[in-house]
């Protein structure tokens, strides 16, 4: 029997150091909006290359779904991959997952997913309300009570939860990809007339590629999938204590909720 095969693409939006592993495969993400530095880029063949702005990785997510053929298909960042406990205090490159601890987590489950983001104030729509528009969650809903209703208790149920698998990232079979990718941008696509986001900042005008993360855990729990978490490393430092005051504010003063919205026409 043939060994399966596994690609893992890295999403990138400028040149950088990628992984050495030839088992991962540097993606350029946008690259339909900025002049090439990686051998493959998601603006070839069927594409939404420039979507990048508003979707982020997802652009390489979708680029993935319409030509990726690997047996097992990941998506990680320039910045953030999957790694192991093991020497946590060395070189961040030297704590990437290699080949032969991914085949290990897939021995155990077809899916596997960055350790969850825990909330310990705040529920998943809490958070979403606060740091970005509570508008977005409540068209999404919507949607799927219009095309997928047998979702929706799935949805109600992730967003009562204090936590969640963020950045986008997974590793999963490509047939169970395929599928998710397929209703993930049914849902994306049919959002985006609904929204008005003139009047939202640039961090807010991600707002699709923010949507992907939550419903990616709607997406499992509907299907009741089961998946093995692992560590990321973060190969640049994350100042904690920035991301701290910022959640803060956000939480007390309510920064971003109610701003943008619905279209009316």
């Amino acid at each position: 029997m043939a060994t399966p095969s596994i690609v893992i693409y890295v999403a990138s939006h400028k040149p950088y150091r990628f992984a050495e592993d030839p088992l991962y495969v540097p993606l350029q993400v946008g690259a339909a909006l900025n002049p090439p530095f990686c051998a493959l880029r998601d603006n070839e063949g069927d594409n939404i290359s420039a979507q990048n702005p508003a979707y982020c990785e997802l652009t390489g997510l979708y680029w993935m779904w319409k030509h990726a053929r690997a047996s097992y298909t990941g998506l990680v960042h320039y910045r953030r991959y999957f790694s192991s406990n093991k020497n946590r205090a060395g070189d961040p490159w030297s704590r990437i997952l290699d080949e032969a601890s991914i085949r290990t987590a897939l021995s155990q489950a077809d899916i596997l997913l960055p350790k969850p983001r825990r909330y310990v104030i705040e529920t998943n729509y809490s958070h979403y309300a606060h740091a970005h528009h509570e508008s977005d969650l409540l068209a999404v809903r919507h949607i799927l009570q219009a095309l997928y209703p047998q979702d929706v208790p799935a949805f109600d149920q992730v967003m009562r939860r204090r936590g969640g698998h963020r950045f986008n990232m997974f590793i999963m079979r490509r047939e169970q990809m395929n599928a998710y990718c397929a209703w993930l941008f049914s849902i994306l696509f049919e959002l985006e007339p609904l929204l008005d986001t003139t009047s939202y900042d640039p961090y807010n005008q991600r707002v699709f590629g923010f949507i992907g993360e939550r419903l990616l855990d709607v997406w499992l729990a509907s299907k009741r999938l089961p998946y093995l978490e692992l560590p990321i490393v973060d190969i640049e430092p994350v100042h904690w204590p920035q991301k701290t005051v910022d959640f803060c504010m956000r939480k007390l003063l309510g920064t971003f909720t109610g701003k943008g919205g619905l279209r009316t026409h």
